[in-house]
């Protein structure tokens, strides 16, 4: 039974509704400013939300879509949906089914602590401003192949929008955001999916403080300007943990990269052919302009892969751990990765610090020309120990001047920065009590 309960002398009313009740009726004659509580139950439908309101639910209040369209579609300015399941949207990417599609126009919307479970979208937000996703859990449905599922929570031509602490997984991408800026994702964590976070065309962005693990890449930077990435960790992702394509006039700082191998990713153990499909934690790919400091970067096949045309990029105080290999670049034009008398911390360094100023007294170079020749031709991996081969380093270390230029770090680090002493746990830290709440 349909009960309403007056709240104040400028009408807005408490509306509880069951069940029984008609919930598309319901909405579409509340006024601004009523709050519409859903008694346990579910409600079958797929409901439009005009009116500015508060729809929340008791526990065991469930709305689902009926496997088609959107379960809630959002029309309405400064609405506030919280406490609810939301289930079983439509599967059609096309028509963008979404669990809770907030249209254009509908500024100011705020979505916290819903579950949410279904194939296609979980929360789409269209070219409007001032949304927040706050602290909400979307699965995706595992029956589906990834590429046919819909996005967790995907952004398009939006502003102003705040996505924090909410947990992602079994869906496509976690955080899809293309031609949106000013933007913030914080605190979220992002597992079990193709990318957890994945940027296109979108400027001045900010992304501190979310996990990533179980993914096929966490961070995948693209076609992007001016975001500031900092705080984030990607733990046994499969073939990157931070890529940047096209990423220019951006910051990545005190991010962790970590243990970015197929064999480690349980998604890929799946997989009987890995040849060839090695991790790499930090891939640069024609990207310019970018600072690149105090980041960890360990026990990955590959440390750092950058390439085509990746330039004027500045890297100091990022420490390169128990990489496999530490550097692909097999560029010639001479990079040398540090600022201001500061490097980076490279734990395959052989070199001595004899004046004890942290600092080692030889440069670090991660590369020959051997190193070239092997990338150029793979199959030449299998004289990689032969008397030819090591005749060719020695010669390139007798007579410098065949040697070819490359990346050299002229101030290597002797000891592994602080800033990655202090904050080793908080990253588990963080998305235990996001797995727990």
């Amino acid at each position: 039974m349909l009960s309403t309960v007056f709240l104040s002398s400028v009408q807005a009313e408490t509306i509880n509704v069951s069940p029984s009740d008609d919930l598309q009726t319901v909405l579409d004659k509340v006024q601004d400013g009523d709050q519409v509580i859903l008694s346990q139950g579910i409600y079958y439908g797929n409901f439009i939300l005009s009116k500015t309101v508060e729809l929340t639910g008791v526990e065991g209040a469930v709305l689902d879509g009926s496997n088609k369209g959107h379960t809630l579609q959002v029309d309405s300015t400064d609405s506030y949906i919280h406490n609810i399941r939301i289930q079983n949207w439509g599967v059609n990417l096309t028509t963008l089914d979404s669990g809770v599609f907030v249209s254009r126009g509908a500024t100011n919307t705020r979505i916290e602590n819903n579950y949410l479970q279904g194939g296609g979208f979980g929360i789409w937000v269209d070219a409007t401003a001032g949304t927040q996703i706050v602290e909400n859990k979307i699965e995706g449905d595992l029956s589906m192949r990834s590429s046919d599922r819909g996005n967790g929570i995907h952004l398009y031509n939006v502003t102003g929008t705040l996505a924090k602490g909410n947990e992602v997984w079994h869906t496509r991408d976690g955080l899809y955001i293309d031609t949106s800026n000013k933007n913030e994702l914080i605190g979220n964590y992002l597992h079990d999916l193709r990318y957890g976070v994945h940027y296109m065309y979108s400027y001045h962005n900010l992304v501190k403080d979310n996990v990533t693990t179980n993914t096929r890449t966490g961070y995948a930077l693209m076609q992007s300007k001016y975001l500031t990435v900092i705080g984030n960790r990607s733990k046994n992702d499969a073939n990157y943990g931070i890529l940047m394509n096209y990423i220019t006039n951006s910051t990545l700082i005190g991010n962790r990269v970590e243990g970015v191998q197929n064999n480690r990713n349980p998604h890929m153990q799946q997989q009987t052919n890995l040849a060839g499909l090695e991790g790499k934690a930090l891939f640069i790919y024609n990207s310019l302009f970018n600072e690149i400091r105090d980041n960890l970067i360990a026990e990955s096949d590959l440390g750092i892969h950058l390439t085509a045309g990746s330039e004027d990029n500045v890297l100091s105080g990022n420490a390169f751990i128990s990489n496999k290999e530490q550097v692909k670049y097999v560029a010639t034009r001479p990079q040398d990765w540090s600022k201001d008398g500061v490097g980076n911390f490279w734990s395959d360094y052989l070199g001595w610090d004899m004046d004890s100023d942290g600092i080692g007294d030889v440069q670090y170079e991660p590369n020959d020309s051997v190193d070239r020749l092997l990338w150029k031709f793979p199959s030449a991996k299998l004289l990689l120990n032969s008397p030819a081969v090591e005749t060719l380093r020695w010669v390139q270390r007798q007579f410098p001047v065949l040697k070819s230029e490359g990346v050299v770090d002229s101030y290597p680090l002797m000891a592994v920065p602080e800033i990655f002493h202090d904050s080793a746990a908080k990253p588990e830290q963080n998305s235990a009590q996001l797995v727990e709440n």
